[in-house]
């Protein structure tokens, strides 16, 4: 008889167990809101809608949530998580308290996601003063970038409609601080829409860019220091002229369609104009060009618009578009900077593809599905969907160093949340120890160390 080499260990399976924290990584994200003051600030902010003999925080009961969430959660029960370890994440609310207060905050429309938003920008701007030079806006530039998301429904949730992919549900549109290639991003603006809101309403982008400017720092809401960065759905006359209205001076780099003037355009481009574009190391993108368009193109556009167009092999396989010219395909862009060359400026814009990489994680915390029946509802839902967000942006930015910074939700919650620990008393004080053979403690300990590091928000 041959032995079998490989097999599972078997073992017994029983409850009762004592001394052990579950998702024990978790202490990490409730030191970030400790430490950047964000706790506090969410329960001044909903102060007002405590009721005079209540036991639980209304702050506390939505960052619950949003810790919930941050950790995998996609629904308001998962934060059960939470409140069977009450030595890390304090008493937590019932699950009829935590969907009372929701109904409540949906009730009283804008008043609570203005106090919530509040909140956030003014936590936002001291965790970007903490984090120094691994702050979004080191370099001196915020960018912002704003998309569309599709969200399924499977229910016939209050707004959920067809969407522009035949699809049925809602189409939100997000806003998000690019990090950059080191980091990952943070939302500033989730706005609910239905599912037949069209891709480039003039007017759901100007909401989303104005309550992303109320999320930065006061000295980037009016700069050209602030660039914003959309695809085709913000080329509008209506948008644009909007991003450049006098005493607003934003910087934009907005995609644009290809009409029949530009494709007109594009073709009477001579060879010589034609410059080839780049890829972040500053190396030749084969087969790639790109040119700047001037004349009557330009008509009815804001003053300072300018146009620049790239042309690129499409990859095997795909098939050309009725807008592509030669053979290649054509892309379009405008910008009002001025000063880096065309090639450079293409790269800037191409790099809005990392917006993908926000949509995705956002799906990757709460987002992949609205949970609740009414629309107001999951407004609030998309509240503390960005609360996860900006816990998971935060907590790396002030915490974590090299491949780490970069870890995805999905990531951060297997490697780093999900490890269990024993929760140890020694001399009225509590101590979670991790295992030691688990490959991440040491990530673990070190983030928790520089957290603690930080001064007290005061």
């Amino acid at each position: 008889m041959s032995k079998r080499i490989g097999s599972y260990p078997r073992v017994r399976v029983s409850g009762g167990g004592n001394g052990v924290v579950s998702q024990a990584g978790g202490v990490l994200l409730v030191e970030t809101a400790r430490r950047t003051g964000l706790a506090d600030a969410l329960s001044a902010a909903l102060a007002p809608w405590r009721k005079p003999r209540a036991v639980h925080d209304p702050g506390k009961i939505l960052l619950d949530v949003a810790l919930a969430v941050a950790m995998g959660g996609d629904c308001l029960a998962d934060v059960a998580m939470l409140r069977a370890e009450p030595s890390v994440f304090g008493p937590v609310a019932s699950d009829p308290t935590v969907s009372r207060l929701v109904d409540t905050l949906a009730t009283t429309g804008p008043r609570a996601l203005a106090a919530i938003r509040r909140a956030r920008a003014e936590v936002r701007e001291r965790v970007w003063t903490l984090a120094d030079d691994a702050a979004p806006d080191a370099g001196g530039e915020v960018i912002v970038d704003i998309d569309g998301v599709l969200v399924l429904a499977h229910s016939e949730k209050e707004h959920a409609a067809k969407t522009w992919k035949k699809s049925f549900g809602h189409h939100p549109l997000f806003a998000f601080v690019e990090h950059g290639a080191g980091g990952s991003g943070e939302p500033v603006a989730g706005l609910l829409r239905p599912g037949n809101a069209g891709s480039n309403t003039a007017t759901d982008h100007i909401e989303a860019a104005r309550l992303a400017l109320a999320q930065l720092p006061r000295k980037y809401r009016r700069s050209r220091r602030t660039l914003i960065r959309t695809d085709s759905g913000g080329g509008t006359h209506k948008f644009l002229n909007w991003l450049t209205a006098r005493g607003r001076w934003l910087s934009y780099s907005v995609g644009m369609t290809i009409t029949d003037a530009i494709h007109a355009a594009v073709l009477l481009i001579p060879a010589s104009a034609w410059t080839a574009a780049i890829e972040p190391d500053g190396e030749i993108r084969d087969g790639a060009w790109v040119a700047e368009l001037s004349g009557d193109v330009l008509a009815g556009w804001p003053k300072g618009m300018r146009l620049i167009v790239r042309k690129e092999r499409p990859h095997p396989g795909a098939q050309l578009r009725f807008t592509d010219a030669d053979g290649m395909r054509l892309t379009c862009f405008a910008t009002n900077t001025t000063g880096p060359p065309i090639a450079q400026l293409e790269l800037r814009h191409r790099q809005r593809a990392r917006a993908e990489d926000r949509i995705r994680a956002a799906r990757d915390t709460g987002l992949r599905n609205l949970p609740l029946h009414d629309a107001a509802q999951n407004q609030v839902w998309l509240e503390i969907v960005q609360l996860a967000l900006d816990l998971l942006a935060w907590m790396p930015m002030l915490a974590l160093t090299g491949p780490a910074r970069r870890w995805e939700p999905k990531r951060l919650q297997l490697r780093l949340f999900s490890a269990a620990a024993q929760l140890a008393t020694t001399g009225r004080r509590r101590y979670l120890r991790l295992a030691r053979h688990w490959p991440w403690t040491d990530v673990i300990t070190s983030a928790f160390e520089r957290l603690q590091a930080l001064p007290d928000p005061g």
